[in-house]
């Protein structure tokens, strides 16, 4: 497994905050294709396969705290 770049674990965490690609894109000032490719190379380098998945992965890489949720 891959480690997730700074780019790629910011906008895991704003996922996992129920914010949309639309938003995250507006957030970020990026295109929504460039948040969709890196929730795809997020989802890869996970080998996730869903956002429970994800969400579990983040969790267990202390990348998210669920009292911080």
């Amino acid at each position: 497994m891959k480690n997730l770049t700074d780019r790629e674990t910011e906008i895991l965490k704003l996922i996992l905050e129920e914010v949309t690609t639309i938003e995250i894109a507006d957030i970020l000032c990026v295109s929504k294709r460039t948040v969709d490719t890196h929730r795809r190379n997020i989802m890869r380098k996970t080998s996730s396969k869903n956002l429970i998945a994800l969400f579990k992965y983040a969790l267990k890489n202390k990348i998210v705290e669920i009292n911080k949720l």
